[in-house]
């Protein structure tokens, strides 16, 4: 067996999207960091995002209105303080972006100068969405990943999962290299001092001490048998914050795409909702439109509105899918403002500037998440959560469109403030066990976690989708228990594997989500269940502690 290797660093960040790699560059001028992205550098829900990121630059438009539309949309849940915060600081973030080097699109102004072209999306009363053609995550990733492998003092670790996080709560009392017992070196509660992490290179357990830690590992639209998402949204910091002691919040907020391209040959890719914002038209099987039925603001009514109206309309008329139709629109616009679009569904014989899309929801975006403060610090000190695996309360029971890669950028630096704030005064942790493989053996039994895996995927989808009953949630929270049962003792016994790490998360994410749903005893924003349809006065956030 390969001796196990263990990494020192003044920062761990789990997770390569625009949240870990804002962060790593805000701190990298004065602190060692290490890096971990779980698949190549580039893979995540970032590099796949399509529409934009919302800022007000336009005089016509106001702090105040983005707000205004933010908690519109957030359904009466979102946090007022966080919104404004989080809509103030949102120019600040494009320009450090711009000087990145991120590609916005341009377009020649009234004056006859280039100005950025701005685009307008569901919820937002506004154009205030800057883009990179429908490519903007793609824009932001691959400009960030070069700035970062460009810094010396960032070390990346490419193909490794984090395992779990390691703290001074959960170690015995051990010698360290002082002689002191390492639960003594944390003299205020809980402190999070490493990771153990699963180098899927070598195939081995390693272990990462940091003073800090920052989990930006996305969110969890794998627990979805859809999804929009890649194959890393697996919830692996919730799961991994929750075992550790964090509280979580607001997980029973799913927000499904309403516009995933549905075709056997292409399933899941996401149509995004700036086709919507140039005039896309979401139609019936007869063509006729279905939106202005169900909102006034037709098309750009937010997500969970949309969503629910398709799903609503498949399930009357007993079709596969709705269709959503841009082709209305000169071919050359077209062409300008969706190539990657264009270019994906001419891939499966469909020409959008001639042919309406077929589509259905999707799994898309956790809402709900690690519970932070105003700085991204969880309930464990040195411990953050920046992005979609957090809970800030911007998002409240519905995100808002494009206001997601927004938040990454904005409490990446809020982050990365308060960890420079304290750095110096940080001690380095103590020396931490090794991960201990005596007692396991190799799995032979690996096809039955991907029987697992598929069928956790399934009954979310069923049980715990866009609409939702009690009878649905109790089924699932059973399914769930069995599920976990079976995990723990196959994860006892057995080697860890990537697929074993990720279903074991994605069982705890998916408990998470169904009792929070099952504590929601109303409808609002994108929890709607059957039992309970009205909404309550005062709502609050759901909080789940450990």
């Amino acid at each position: 067996m390969k001796d196990p290797v263990e990494y020192l660093c003044d920062v761990l960040i789990i997770g390569s999207g625009a949240a870990g790699l804002s962060l790593a560059l805000k701190l990298a001028d004065h602190a060692q960091v290490h890096l971990l992205s779980k698949g190549p550098l580039a893979e995540g829900s970032t590099f796949y995002a399509q529409g934009g990121i919302a800022a007000v630059f336009d005089e016509t438009d106001s702090i105040e209105s983005h707000v205004a539309d933010t908690l519109i949309a957030g359904a009466g849940l979102c946090d007022e303080a966080v919104v404004e915060y989080t809509a103030r600081q949102a120019p600040d973030a494009i320009q450090w972006l711009i000087n990145q080097g991120v590609p916005f699109d341009t377009e020649p102004s009234a004056q006859g100068k280039e100005a950025y072209h701005l685009t307008r999306e569901g919820g937002h009363s506004h154009r205030r969405i800057f883009h990179a053609a429908d490519a903007t995550g793609k824009a932001v990733q691959l400009t960030l990943n070069e700035r970062v492998r460009q810094h010396p003092n960032i070390h990346i670790l490419e193909r490794v999962n984090a395992l779990d996080l390691i703290t001074s709560a959960k170690l015995e009392p051990a010698a360290n290299d002082t002689g002191q017992p390492a639960q003594e070196t944390n003299q205020t509660g809980n402190r999070v001092l490493g990771a153990y992490v699963w180098n899927r290179n070598k195939e081995r357990v390693e272990t990462i001490r940091a003073r800090f830690v920052a989990m930006a590992t996305g969110g969890a639209s794998k627990v979805y048998q859809y999804t929009s998402n890649p194959d890393v949204s697996s919830g692996d910091g919730i799961a991994m914050a929750w075992r550790a002691g964090c509280r979580v919040a607001n997980m029973e907020f799913n927000q499904f795409h309403p516009t995933s391209l549905f075709h056997p040959d292409d399933n899941n890719f996401l149509l995004s909702e700036a086709l919507r914002g140039e005039g896309a038209l979401l139609k019936r099987p007869d063509g006729s439109r279905f939106m202005p039925d169900y909102d006034s603001r037709g098309e750009l009514a937010p997500r969970d509105i949309v969503a629910r109206a398709i799903d609503h309309e498949m399930k009357r008329l007993g079709t596969e899918c709705m269709y959503l139709d841009i082709s209305h629109q000169p071919a050359d616009f077209i062409l300008k403002h969706f190539p990657t679009i264009y270019e994906r569904c001419l891939k499966v014989g469909i020409d959008i500037t001639r042919q309406p899309m077929p589509v259905v929801p999707a799994a898309h975006y956790t809402c709900g998440g690690v519970m932070v403060d105003e700085h991204s610090q969880t309930d464990i000190q040195g411990l953050y959560a920046i992005g979609e695996v957090s809970y800030t309360g911007l998002h409240g029971a519905n995100r808002m469109a494009s206001n997601s890669l927004l938040e990454c950028i904005v409490f990446a630096r809020a982050a990365g403030q308060d960890i420079l704030a304290k750095l110096a005064t940080t001690p380095e942790p103590p020396i931490l066990p090794l991960w201990d493989e005596s007692q396991v053996a190799d799995s032979d039994e690996e096809v039955v976690i991907h029987h697992n895996w598929h069928e956790l995927r399934l009954f979310m989808w069923d049980y715990v989708g866009i609409v939702r009953s009690d009878k649905r949630l109790e089924r699932a929270k059973r399914r769930i228990e069995l599920l976990q049962q079976e995990i723990q003792e196959y994860y006892a016994n057995f080697r860890v594997s990537n697929n074993l790490l990720e279903l074991r998360n994605l069982a705890q994410v998916a408990e998470l989500i169904v009792r929070s749903a099952m504590a929601r005893k109303e409808s609002r924003g994108l929890h709607y269940t059957l039992d309970y349809p009205d909404k309550l006065p005062n709502p609050k956030p759901t909080i789940l502690e450990p």
